[in-house]
């Protein structure tokens, strides 16, 4: 691609979907599948920080090398609304009758994130594979004055490496996230949020869940 068609900014924020994950350990070997990825619509803003750690080793008086860790990424999610398929699939929450109820025994499971960045050419999007919610969205409301602010939701999501190993040109990765590139197919670029995308040697398993 020419350089003057290069991305050279990023802005926005839009088609957020999440995909519920399943993580199967059979004799020791975990298997990840994922849900049919869905909407999460309302996207208002999204920071994720790198999380992990750097550490120095030192030999013949001068730093031999510079070991480090990557433990994902941490940040806040801030939505209009959390839609209720994330209440029940994702926070553990239950619909009985069409009333959602939580519980002190809910277990949230693990999802993964996928959205849309724009920048000057063509919009890159992004997957971070293993993803929890660790706060519950505060409960907030206000009467209405002159003006009405509209109020909205927000989460601390924790996009963690995988558990399982894909194979990528030969060696063995845990996978933490992925975006497209300006030189990406026409084919996966337009198929992002149908299926949740899987490099390397390893099959691209989706499967649909309740």
């Amino acid at each position: 691609m020419p350089e003057a068609n290069k991305p050279k900014i990023k802005y926005g924020l839009k088609n957020v979907h999440y995909a519920k994950m399943t993580e199967t350990v059979t004799n020791g070997v975990t298997t990840v599948t994922y849900g049919t990825p869905k909407a999460w619509p309302g996207a208002v803003n999204l920071s994720l920080s790198p999380t992990g750690e750097a550490s120095s080793f030192y030999a013949d008086d001068v730093e031999y090398a510079n070991l480090t860790s990557n433990q994902g990424y941490e940040g806040d999610f801030e939505s209009a609304m959390i839609p209720d398929d994330v209440q029940t699939e994702i926070l553990g929450n239950e619909d009985i009758d069409g009333v959602i109820v939580e519980s002190s025994e809910n277990r949230t499971s693990y999802f993964a994130l996928m959205f849309e960045i724009d920048n000057d050419v063509k919009a890159r999007r992004h997957i971070m594979y293993r993803c929890s919610l660790s706060t519950r969205p505060t409960i907030e409301s206000g009467t209405k004055a002159d003006s009405t602010e509209p109020k909205t939701d927000t989460v601390t999501i924790k996009a963690s490496p995988r558990t399982d190993v894909v194979t990528i040109n030969g060696k063995e990765r845990h996978l933490v996230k992925a975006t497209t590139s300006e030189s990406v197919s026409e084919e996966v670029y337009n198929s992002w949020y149908s299926s949740v995308w899987t490099p390397g040697d390893s099959s691209n398993d989706s499967e649909p869940q309740g």
